[in-house]
Order: C-alpha cells, then structure tokens, then sequence
C-alpha cells in the first residue's frame, strides 16, 4: 500500500548514506572556516543525534578540533550522563562535565525574590525543562566563545518540523550538520559510521524533566511521525490521503499538522514590522 507515493525515499542507499556523510563532513569545516573559528563546541547527551554528530565533527576536524560538554541535571538519567561521557572518550575528544541544577535553581530563587508568581503545576514541568535547555545554550556558547569555536548543533529533520526544540535552548546554534535528516535517517547513518548500536536504540529524550522521552510527550513513534511529515509536508498531499495511506486516525495527521504550522515561529528569524 506504500509503495508508489515516494516513502521509500527515506530509506537511503549505501550510495546515498557516504555521500551524506561527506557531504556532512564538508559543511561542518566549511562552517568552522566561514566563522574564522578554530574548532566546534557540542553538547553530549549520550543519545543518537549529538553521538552522530560528535563523530561525524572529529570526521572533519579532527580530534583537536571537537570539544565536547556534558551537562547533567537532576532529571537526567545517570546511565545516559555516562554514556555522554563514553561517547567523548570514544572519540578522544577533550570534553568538561559541567553540572546545571544550581544554575537552574538560581534563576529560580532570583524570579522569585523578584515577586514572579510560581507557575501553575500543569506547565511547570515545560518551564522548567526549557530553563534548562536554555542555561545549556548558556554554558555552551560560554566554552565557544572562550575557545574561539562555534556551537554545533543536534537537531534532526523531524524535531525541526514539528518544533519539538526549545527556542534559545538546544535550537540556539551555529549551524544544525543533521538538520537535514528524519529521524529514520539520521538511525541509519549512524549505523553507516559505526556509531554502536546502543546508542542507536535507546529511547530517545531530551532529559528536560523527570521520566520524559521524545516518543512519550509527542504522542506517538518516530517511524510514523517521520511518515506523516514527509508525506505532508514534503510531498504535500492532504491529511485524508496521508491518512489513507498509512491506515491510521486523521486524528494523529491533523495532531503532526497542527504542531508543524503552531512551530512555524521557531524556524523563523524573528520578524520586524
């Protein structure tokens, strides 16, 4: 039933993946060049998109020009912390652990003594996680600018359709290498590049509170969410089609619509009048 409406074309071929990974490759020194900078600063979190991304940079800059940043909270998982901090000394990158909870609860005390009301219990999990997205945007740009570096990014395809970043937080970068590639894809090439299969598995998050993951708070799982985008958004057909064709609720296509169009602000430069 697939077949025909152009969803293979996720799937990427031997041929495609090395060309994707050295097209990678280029644009990650091209960047570093362009900035007049001498290296990349990354965020490690011990998942898929920030592992590829770390050894698709060393790919292209070499040890010396990667240094890595873990920034473990207390809603973070203890084993992915120190999987962040394998994946660094894998690569033999230089890396710091740089811990933010006091950072977080500062600003915290700070908004309080400043007669700032607390936030409702329903969103204060959000508010809080973006803060915490947003002091690691923090600690980062403060070990780049230090170092003359930029700040890479590790967003995919999907989070960036969907808006499913934290604005000035894991989306405040100097350039995003996999923002290209669907989730799906960015599976594969990590695979493709020998990044091991642990990290290619675990479920996904992006440890902004207590016990969340990606799949969890979107509502549904990569494999079809990546479908529904690209059969939406890139090859443009109706909800009632793409529904059709994947033999599921309209109710989780309008759900993917409705977060592309409300996220359109966040893949926007900030307008003026």
């Amino acid at each position: 039933m697939l077949a025909g409406h152009g969803i293979s074309d996720l799937e990427l071929t031997e041929q495609e993946l090395e060309h994707t990974k050295e097209r990678i490759i280029q644009f990650i020194g091209k960047s570093v060049i362009d900035a007049g900078a001498e290296g990349v600063v990354i965020g490690l979190s011990g998942g898929i998109d920030s592992t590829l991304t770390a050894y698709l940079a060393v790919e292209a800059l070499g040890v010396g020009g990667v240094y890595g940043v873990v920034m473990p909270s207390k809603v973070n998982k203890k084993e992915n912390m120190k999987d962040a901090i394998q994946v660094a000394n894998d690569i033999k990158i230089e890396h710091s652990v740089i811990e933010i909870e006091s950072i977080v609860e500062e600003i915290e005390s700070s908004m309080g003594k400043g007669g700032v009301k607390k936030e409702i219990d329903e969103i204060e999990d959000r508010v809080i996680g973006n803060l915490r997205g947003r002091v690691r945007a923090i600690v980062l740009y403060r070990m780049a600018n230090a170092n003359n570096s930029i700040v890479i990014g590790t967003g995919n395809r999907t989070e960036a359709l969907i808006g499913y970043f934290t604005k000035y937080g894991d989306g405040a970068v100097d350039c995003h290498p996999i923002g290209n590639l669907y989730k799906c894809q960015v599976r594969q090439l990590a695979e493709w590049v020998g990044v091991p299969n642990k990290y290619i598995t675990k479920a996904p998050t992006a440890g902004l509170w207590e016990g969340q993951t990606d799949e969890k708070e979107l509502g549904m799982g990569y494999d079809i969410l990546d479908l529904i985008l690209y059969l939406l958004i890139e090859q443009k057909m109706p909800v009632g089609e793409v529904q059709k064709i994947l033999e599921i609720d309209g109710k989780e296509v309008l759900e993917v619509q409705k977060m592309y169009e409300l996220s359109e602000h966040k893949r926007s430069v900030p307008p003026s009048p």
